[in-house]
């Protein structure tokens, strides 16, 4: 079984989407050396979860409603309109309106400045 281990997010400004995601996320965002790279970490090492980078776009940015033509990561937060609220205080659009995913919580779709697409899930309550 191959097991996902890292994700990029390619942007017309690395440095504009880092601090996009810690704003929206509270990712720790650092450039790599002198690299044109940007090391993300999504949360403690002690717990589940992917870290990846950000690094500069090598093409035409995604079209606006264009279908999603390649892997879309989402993301569990606490809160899901605080993060919304966040998202779009920060240059982030809604692609897809949260709704209820049943057995699984609240689920919506953004664009990050980017145009890049990304969800947003707030588990259901348990107990």
């Amino acid at each position: 079984m191959a097991r996902a281990v890292h994700f990029e997010i390619h942007s017309a400004d690395p440095e504009r989407a880092g601090r996009f995601y810690t704003a929206v996320l509270g990712w720790t965002v650092e450039r790599w050396g002198d690299q044109d790279y940007w090391v993300v970490t999504t949360g403690p090492a002690d717990e589940p979860g992917l870290n990846g980078g950000i690094l500069p776009r090598q093409g035409p940015a995604p079209e606006p409603g264009a279908a999603v033509n390649g892997y879309v990561i989402t993301h569990q937060v606490d809160d899901i309109d605080a993060t919304l609220r966040g998202a779009l205080d920060n240059g982030a659009t809604v692609a897809v309106d949260k709704a209820p995913m049943p057995g699984v919580g609240m689920l919506a779709y953004l664009n990050d400045p980017d145009g890049n697409l990304f969800g947003v899930l707030e588990g259901e309550q348990t107990g």
